[in-house]
């Protein structure tokens, strides 16, 4: 991976922590901001149907992070892979003593990575163990 690669994937990652840095604050205006205005969204909750258009989904979110019941969430063991101007992150979501496996799209809107798509799923407890690879400074990248 080139030195060019390594810090668009950790821009990517960058995003990513941003969402789930304002999924914890419940900041909806952040939310907000972090999701494309010029491409498609979908959003899958666990347990939800699919949400279509950033108004659906944008809803969902105010609806969560206004709820006292929402939870915390805590994101870990993340990758970015970077795929042009659009990049996936898969990463497992800590929620009280459950953990999901989440993946969320991003594409370069205007200079910056914006939230095309996100799913979180339960996960089997027996795979929650799997290694990934890692960059020379411990961050994992791809």
């Amino acid at each position: 991976m080139t030195d060019r690669q390594r810090g668009v994937a950790r821009d990517v990652l960058a995003a990513n922590q941003t969402f789930y840095q304002a999924f914890a604050a419940r900041d909806i205006a952040a939310m907000e901001a972090l999701w494309a205005t010029e491409f498609p969204v979908a959003c899958i909750h666990p347990g939800w149907n699919v949400l279509r258009g950033r108004d659906l989904v944008i809803a969902s979110w105010r609806s969560i992070l206004g709820s006292d019941s929402s939870p915390d969430v805590m994101c870990g063991n993340a990758s970015a892979h970077v795929l042009g101007e659009s990049a996936f992150v898969i990463c497992e979501e800590q929620v009280a003593d459950d953990v999901l496996i989440a993946t969320n799209v991003f594409v370069r809107e205007h200079g910056a990575w914006k939230l095309a798509h996100h799913q979180a799923a339960p996960i089997a407890a027996d795979t929650l163990q799997i290694v990934q690879p890692e960059d020379e400074d411990g961050s994992v990248l791809n």
